[in-house]
């Protein structure tokens, strides 16, 4: 389904995303992950796609896959880096045929084994005209042509200090054709408000959906917090981290506990959509359905629904405070 019947028909999308697996058993458990999550009736699922499109083959198997064995709308992810214009049209009119309708359009990273890459070589050296290029292959039987997404940045885009000019470079982006943007993970809500309030200042009138991953480990948590995109941590989380010490079970109590409350404040506020970075794991996520009293997004609409997910948010507090 096109991303923007799929954002005309909900006031709220609930979505997934995924990564291409490594080996044959990997790519097993993954299918095993998604059967779990799809009675959860996610608006749609997203596949990431490797640094300077490593795993380019894989994401187009995995769309496929999720395409012809699931009833689940997947958007691929596409990035600039290492890419020349011939290279990203066969890419876009392979999905075209394959009757894949939505793409998630990124700068991109240049792989770890490409530390002095020169952007210049590329075809596109920002989002902003791939998305412009994405706009102009129209080989889908829709006239509308692909469903765009790009990426917001509710902490600040790594790459640009200046906030003014990064809102500048993110209406760019939305101007050259997106239809909705989806954030980058963060753990305090007043970042995304904020970000949210900043884009209708800006002009910016398109879906913005709010990305969340749970954690599950300190070490996981320390991952990220060493990734070049960063993440800043709540006092409130890492207290209660804290108090876990080595105990990884209970810091994944924690983490689906935090990110359940995260989810119930995002509803409140009346957010578009919730983006879950399922890191290939249907716990975490099934788990935070739970605890929201949503059954799966389709029928989250409904009063009975809404009125569990307030009553379960105030049972949530004492874990995470």
């Amino acid at each position: 389904m096109h991303i923007r019947d799929i954002l005309d028909r909900h006031s709220t999308t609930f979505s997934f995303e995924f990564f291409p697996p490594k080996t044959p058993a990997a790519w097993e458990e993954l299918f095993v992950t998604i059967r779990e999550l799809e009675p959860l009736q996610p608006s749609f699922v997203s596949v990431t796609y490797g640094a300077g499109g490593t795993t380019r083959e894989k994401t187009h198997e995995l769309i496929l896959r999720i395409q012809h064995e699931t009833n689940l709308t997947a958007v691929s992810h596409l990035t600039c880096v290492c890419h020349t214009e011939a290279e990203l049209a066969a890419i876009l009119d392979r999905y075209a045929e394959s009757g894949v309708e939505n793409i998630l359009a990124l700068g991109g990273d240049p792989p770890r084994s490409m530390p002095d890459h020169r952007r210049e070589q590329d075809a596109f050296a920002h989002a902003e005209g791939l998305v412009r290029f994405i706009r102009s292959r129209t080989k889908l039987p829709d006239p509308r042509g692909f469903g765009v997404g790009v990426a917001g940045f509710p902490e600040g885009h790594p790459a640009c200090p200046n906030r003014l000019k990064e809102m500048d470079y993110l209406k760019a982006k939305v101007d050259a054709g997106a239809d909705y943007i989806c954030t980058q993970l963060f753990f305090d809500n007043r970042d995304f408000l904020d970000f949210r309030e900043r884009c209708e200042l800006a002009g910016i009138t398109v879906p913005i959906i709010a990305g969340i991953m749970p954690i599950s480990t300190k070490a996981g948590m320390i991952r990220m917090a060493e990734l070049a995109l960063g993440a800043r941590f709540p006092a409130k989380l890492l207290r209660a981290v804290e108090r876990c010490g080595d105990d990884d079970e209970a810091v994944n109590e924690v983490g689906i506990h935090f990110a359940t409350e995260q989810c119930l404040d995002l509803l409140e506020n009346k957010v578009r959509g919730i983006h879950f970075y399922t890191l290939n794991k249907s716990d975490a996520t099934r788990r935070i359905f739970k605890n929201l009293g949503i059954k799966n997004s389709s029928v989250f609409h409904s009063k009975s629904s809404r009125s569990a997910a307030v009553e379960s948010g105030l049972t949530l507090t004492a874990h995470v405070g």
